[in-house]
């Protein structure tokens, strides 16, 4: 599925990169990893966007390739009701594809 199929639409997005991490707000949000093309790879939410793109460049399978790609791209939406926003991300990559995203292990929607 393509990101550009979430809604509402990521109102951002930066290269998925430690040297943009800067430019991605120390704010609440939902977000989405994805590849060159769009792929959605990740959906999560996090109280700290730029924290949680750090923390997921540290992590060798958000940074790996899987059978769709490699993540490139981190998408955010930042707003009230993150919580609602990711389940209904999730319940959109759902309906399309029949599943999870590849690199959500399981559908459990947690702030971090």
């Amino acid at each position: 599925m393509n990101v550009s199929e979430l809604v509402p639409a990521p109102v951002a997005h930066e290269s998925f990169m430690r040297n943009r991490c800067r430019f991605v707000p120390n704010l609440p949000g939902c977000y989405a990893l994805a590849t060159f093309p769009g792929e959605v790879l990740y959906v999560g939410l996090t109280v700290d966007l730029r924290r949680r793109m750090n923390e997921h460049l540290d992590s060798e399978q958000k940074t790996g390739l899987t059978e769709h790609g490699r993540a490139i791209f981190f998408y955010w939406w930042q707003g009230e009701n993150v919580h609602k926003v990711e389940r209904t991300w999730m319940n959109i990559y759902t309906q399309h594809e029949g599943g999870l995203p590849v690199l959500n292990g399981i559908y459990s929607p947690t702030s971090t």
